[in-house]
């Protein structure tokens, strides 16, 4: 598929979907790899529009640079920010009471500490990227290392053999203590996303190293 058509694809599905406002993102596209520029009115926003682009038959990897520009209304203070992300987290039952440390610089949201599970990583930042105010977060919680179980490699591989949206014959995974490396090649950006977070769904696993390229 050329460029030039999944430039066209990246567009169309950036219209298609509803909470982006296409208006203000330019796309651009090389050798599989889209490039997002522009700006959007909050970070959901943003992120959707990657997801977007993600979904995208042929691209292969996302550049993004799009600016978030919040309309004066909706602009929040770094303190006031910080509180709200601390209310969202505490009220979630997914995520661990006081496992969480926030802290908010200039609407960037940095999480850090400890957590049992990646889901709980996904879940942390998914709480706080839909708070007005916030331009960008960081994730950086941690998985605790757990007792090593003997058959990583094997839930692994099961686990990729079970989805529909993954050629498991295509990807050989590694394993050193709690560290997983996956390499070979799959589709599209959303497969290497599946497969990844397939390898996080194991218990103990505290690092994922992943290779897979996008042929």
């Amino acid at each position: 598929m050329s460029d030039l058509l999944i430039r066209q694809d990246v567009l169309t599905e950036l219209e298609f979907e509803p909470s982006v406002n296409a208006a203000n993102i330019g796309v651009a596209v090389e050798n599989g790899v889209a490039t997002l520029t522009g700006h959007v009115e909050s970070y959901v926003e943003k992120a959707a529009a990657e997801a977007a682009t993600r979904r995208v038959k042929g691209v292969r990897a996302i550049a993004e640079h799009i600016e978030v520009r919040f309309p004066g209304r909706k602009k929040r203070a770094d303190d006031e920010i910080a509180a709200r992300a601390l209310d969202i987290i505490a009220w979630d039952t997914a995520l661990p009471d006081g496992a969480i440390d926030v802290k908010v610089e200039r609407g960037c949201v940095m999480l850090s500490g400890e957590v049992r599970w990646h889901f709980q990583r996904l879940a942390a930042e998914e709480a706080v990227k839909k708070l007005g105010g916030v331009t960008k977060v960081r994730n950086l919680l941690t998985i605790r290392p757990t007792a090593q179980i003997p058959d990583i490699k094997d839930r692994i591989d099961r686990a990729l053999a079970r989805n529909a949206e993954v050629e498991a014959k295509a990807i050989r995974v590694a394993v050193s203590g709690h560290t997983v490396t996956l390499e070979g090649t799959v589709h599209g950006v959303k497969e290497r996303q599946v497969a990844e977070y397939a390898a996080w769904s194991v218990p103990s696993v505290t690092a994922v190293d992943n290779r897979l390229t996008v042929a």
